[in-house]
């Protein structure tokens, strides 16, 4: 998987890759000791946070001095009282004093990465040798039950400055798939060569963001190519729920699964197996659920609340009990392709309720809507919204030329998500280059223009900003983007 010159860093990544492999195989097992695990590994973290400058300005110095022993320790004191007294770090915590969070030289690592920084600074997330080694092998012990050797993988993520890309042609390596890694420019959208590839090299998976790939599809629709088709689609990066996989499995043919569930800055937490279902990495994060009842850990049992991960695998860059801002359910139930750890469902963020006259809208309602039962003689591809004034309108692709009556059909089956407000459907040729930034975005950025503040969006970062600059000077070219709408 890795060259590596240097012979006793190749020979320590040798047994690194060897003993990490069989406590994944353990954990997955149910035979692993997770309290054991759990509390050697915290007491590194906490070892290695302690020559963090981060934790400098976020805990208090009477409670650091103890992190440096902490391996003294029996399982009991570092789980059960030591761990329950550090304090949460929040995103702008991190956001603020990110750069340093290192417990090693930058030089020491081997790639540079960070965080998207839409909701804020960007955060530094480089990958060093082992953060990068036993990442791969955490994903790609689960991806095995669904890739085999004679699979060609299409990796297609258009973010150069986050690690998933690399990182997921890495796991693909080690179970010796066959992948390519095109880009496609974010304005000019021309996936033609992208298109060629997957027919020459008869590509049958799929490894990228929802938006992305409906992007190609459409690009296809456009000039008259065929459409591409997968055996397997590994979605991330952005919130894909029920409606939205089977629309995207009815346009490709493929099995749609959430591939991985993670960030840039904690590295993946959860993983997909052939049941489609996010398996929890426990063997290598401590894991915790917030609300206004407090924070209590994640023991498998039914529960809600916003994601909590203290990173255990992750020693020049530690983060201990990190608010992820993103709501999960833990499942509790057993899955049925054997591996014993809980089971997570994402659930969104609270940020990505859109509320109209008090009413508050979440992507995956509007997404049953239109994807939940087919419509009647064409097919929406992919959709934005837009708020003006009093009324909603949809902008939406579709593979045709679809009439009143269509819109009519479309716009009832929306209204009762916007009581109060005027519904009405387009169909465009081609959406906002917005709605294709879905994984750097999130749903509520990309999907919904909101013209009565345009504030709202002059605040984001370049280059993103001059991409919404250009989505607002495409609706502000027609000025009644309902005209002819139902």
């Amino acid at each position: 998987m890795l060259l590596l010159r240097d012979h006793a860093q190749n020979t320590a990544v040798g047994k690194l890759v060897e003993e990490h492999t069989r406590l994944v195989r353990a954990t997955h097992a149910g035979e692993a000791d997770l309290t054991a695990v759990h509390a050697a590994k915290l007491a590194q973290a906490l070892g290695q946070a302690a020559r963090s400058s981060l934790y400098r300005h976020t805990v208090d110095d009477t409670l650091r001095t103890g992190w440096p022993t902490a391996g003294t320790l029996d399982a009991h004191e570092v789980l059960d009282e030591l761990f329950p007294r550090l304090p949460l770090l929040g995103k702008g915590e991190l956001a603020q004093y990110g750069e340093e969070a290192f417990t090693r030289p930058l030089a020491d690592f081997l790639h540079y990465y960070e965080s998207s920084g839409t909701t804020g600074n960007p955060v530094a997330a480089p990958k060093a040798v082992d953060d990068l080694v036993i990442n791969t092998i955490n994903i790609g012990e689960l991806w095995a039950q669904i890739l085999r050797p004679r699979d060609v993988a299409l990796i297609l993520i258009n973010a150069p400055f986050a690690p998933a890309a690399y990182q997921f042609e890495k796991v693909l390596e080690y179970i010796g798939v066959m992948s390519f890694r095109p880009w496609v420019d974010n304005i000019t959208g021309d996936y033609g060569r992208v298109l060629r590839l997957i027919e020459s090299l008869h590509a049958n998976v799929f490894v990228g963001p929802p938006s992305r790939l409906l992007e190609m599809i459409q690009f296809a629709h456009r000039n008259k190519l065929p459409a591409p088709r997968f055996d397997r689609l590994l979605l991330m990066a952005e919130q894909t729920g029920p409606s939205f996989v089977r629309h995207l499995e009815r346009l490709t043919g493929g099995t749609a699964y959430v591939c991985s569930y993670g960030s840039s800055e904690t590295g993946t937490t959860a993983v997909t197996c052939r049941e489609r279902n996010l398996h929890l990495q426990t063997q290598s994060y401590l894991l915790e659920l917030h609300d206004e009842s407090g924070t209590r850990p994640v023991d498998g049992t039914v529960a809600r609340g916003e994601l909590v991960v203290t990173t255990l695998d992750l020693p020049a860059r530690p983060l201990l009990r990190y608010r992820t801002g993103d709501r999960v359910e833990i499942v509790g139930e057993p899955c049925p392709c054997g591996v014993r750890t809980p089971v997570l469902r994402t659930l969104g963020r609270e940020q990505d309720v859109v509320t109209l006259s008090g009413n508050g809208v979440r992507q995956n309602d509007l997404e049953a809507a239109l994807w939940s039962t087919e419509l009647p003689e064409h097919t929406v591809f992919n959709y934005m919204l837009v708020v003006r004034d009093r009324g909603v309108v949809l902008l939406v692709t579709t593979d045709g030329r679809p009439q009143e009556s269509w819109t009519a059909v479309v716009a009832e089956r929306l209204a009762p998500l916007f009581p109060g407000l005027a519904v009405s459907v387009r169909p465009v040729e081609t959406l906002p280059p917005l709605a294709s930034l879905g994984q750097y975005l999130g749903w509520k950025l990309s999907r919904v223009l909101d013209l009565n503040d345009e504030r709202n969006w002059s605040r984001l970062p370049e280059p993103i900003n001059t991409v919404v600059a250009e989505s607002l000077r495409q609706l502000e070219a027609d000025p009644d983007p309902a005209e002819g709408a139902v």
